[in-house]
């Protein structure tokens, strides 16, 4: 409405919000070098105009063997450590997390998670997901985590 659109159609503020829209803005891949390469068939993050988007993060390291095979804890700590990196990469923080999905393998094993997550997200808790999954990709994998962060105006 303070566009001055509100006696117009569809059509007129889809060209309104399209005019925001610098040439080259469109997606941009990130796949910061602090973190594990992926397989090649996704990147870490990607990043359009103040969002980043962040793929689920597992607890792979380098050579792709699985870290704390057994060990919710230990898993949790490792992918909360490369979701930090990723994060930091484009200028953020667990504070600009605006929504954050977790897919655990044992629902039973949701405190276990719940205590490492609450040492890197602290104060007032942004949406979140958690779900039940029968399995994930790698055998051993307890947990993925992804998340979604709005970029601070200044970065």
């Amino acid at each position: 409405h303070s566009a001055g659109l509100g006696d117009r159609d569809l059509s007129a503020v889809f060209g309104h919000v399209g005019a925001g829209r610098t040439e080259g803005a469109g997606v941009r891949k990130v796949n910061p070098a602090s973190v594990p390469a992926t397989n090649g068939y996704y990147s870490h993050a990607t990043r359009t105009g103040d969002l980043l988007f962040v793929s689920g993060q597992v607890a792979l390291d380098e050579e792709g063997r699985v870290v704390g095979e057994g060990d919710m804890t230990r898993q949790s700590e490792y992918v909360m450590d490369l979701l930090a990196r990723v994060l930091a990469d484009q200028g953020c923080s667990f504070d600009d997390v605006t929504h954050i999905r977790t897919f655990l393998t044992d629902m039973s094993r949701l405190r276990e998670y719940a205590v490492v997550r609450g040492r890197h997200i602290t104060g007032e808790p942004p949406a979140s997901t958690t779900v039940e999954v029968s399995r994930l990709f790698t055998p051993g994998l307890m947990i993925e985590i992804e998340v979604v962060a709005a970029i601070p105006a200044a970065r």
